[in-house]
């Protein structure tokens, strides 16, 4: 351009020595207008902090350079090096400061010029899955010598089929005798299935919790008889007979004239291997009923008296030297049966 300006100068103007030197005068005017419109007095800030430079260079990178500013390469700059600046440019540099991240097994140890923990591990290209846990948060200002830790979290869901133990239920039976059981039902386990959600963290289990139980087969009780069945056993030929309670008392012996008659209207007998008299009081074993007495054999309560009361009997027998063989004894009465039970 100075050529072209050079020969239509030469070409236009006497080739006199004034002409030659107000032709040097407009270069150098060119020239200097030039380098003033070059100059530029930008600011930079370095981790917030601002100062100004001046710079003849048209990119960041070049400001960046006349300013003697070293970049490391983890350093974060803002325009991009190779944008275009003029006198309005505001350069941003974040210096990256050294941090520390466990994941995956790893540590990882790095320099980072990114302003949060969420940027940081993005920057690394560490992808988070959506229950990851990550401490400190997300949103936490990353610091020097900072140290993160990512937790990856999954969960599955499984199933477990589980026994349901039977219960065993025990019921008194009179048809069996005291002391004695008899199994009615044998017992039968059920099944259930549970479904479970189980949570790991970086492979570890931390918790299984049931979100589901479903019967698929219910149990069977086990169901018992208990004997309540109650046997005397009989010191005559070693035989037994079902009784229905067992009362202590006092038993006296009295003999009359066997044409007389009982309370209940019969003739008293005392007959050794079948059912002799008693005399009972009422109120506490009936008339009519069987007894077995220790010591006496079978009897039927049929006779009242008026000096037998509560647990006090009278044993009839077929003579006064009987009754005074017998005397006043304390005995153990056998209720066979009630009247009408027999």
């Amino acid at each position: 351009m100075l050529e072209k300006f050079k020969t239509n100068f030469i070409k236009n103007f006497s080739n006199s020595p004034k002409a030659k030197i107000l032709f040097f005068l407009v270069i150098i005017g060119i020239l200097f207008g030039t380098i003033y419109n070059m100059k530029k007095n930008i600011v930079v800030k370095i981790n917030g902090e601002e100062k100004t430079i001046t710079t003849f260079k048209g990119t960041v990178e070049g400001a960046i350079n006349d300013s003697k500013i070293a970049l490391a390469p983890e350093d974060k700059v803002q325009p991009a090096l190779n944008e275009v600046i003029n006198k309005n440019t505001i350069i941003e540099i974040t210096t990256a400061i050294p941090v520390k991240v466990q994941v995956d097994g790893d540590v990882l140890e790095f320099k980072s010029a990114e302003k949060t923990v969420k940027g940081l591990l993005a920057s690394k290209d560490i992808n988070l899955g959506e229950n990851d846990k990550v401490s400190p948060a997300k949103d936490t200002e990353v610091s020097k010598d900072m140290s993160i830790e990512v937790v990856r979290v999954k969960s599955e869901t499984i199933k477990e089929v589980q026994p349901i133990e039977f219960n065993t239920i025990v019921k008194d039976d009179d048809t069996v005798e005291e002391g004695s059981t008899k199994t009615v039902t044998e017992g039968t386990n059920g099944e259930k299935e549970i479904t479970y959600e189980v949570v790991y963290e970086n492979g570890e289990q931390v918790s299984k919790s049931v979100i589901a139980e479903n019967i698929t087969k219910q149990p069977v009780d086990k169901l018992i008889s208990k004997g309540t069945l109650k046997k005397l056993a009989l010191s005559r030929g070693g035989s037994s007979t079902v009784y229905k309670k067992k009362m202590s008392v006092t038993a006296t012996a009295y003999t009359e004239d066997q044409f007389n008659r009982t309370a209940s209207g019969a003739k008293p007998v005392r007959n050794i291997n079948g059912l002799s008299t008693i005399a009972v009081d009422p109120n506490v074993i009936p008339l009519g009923t069987k007894v077995y007495v220790d010591g006496y054999g079978y009897a039927v309560a049929q006779d009242t008296g008026g000096a037998i009361k509560n647990n006090k009997i009278d044993l009839y027998m077929n003579s006064e030297a009987e009754c005074n063989q017998w005397g006043r004894r304390n005995v153990d009465l056998y209720i066979v049966a009630y009247p009408g039970q027999w």
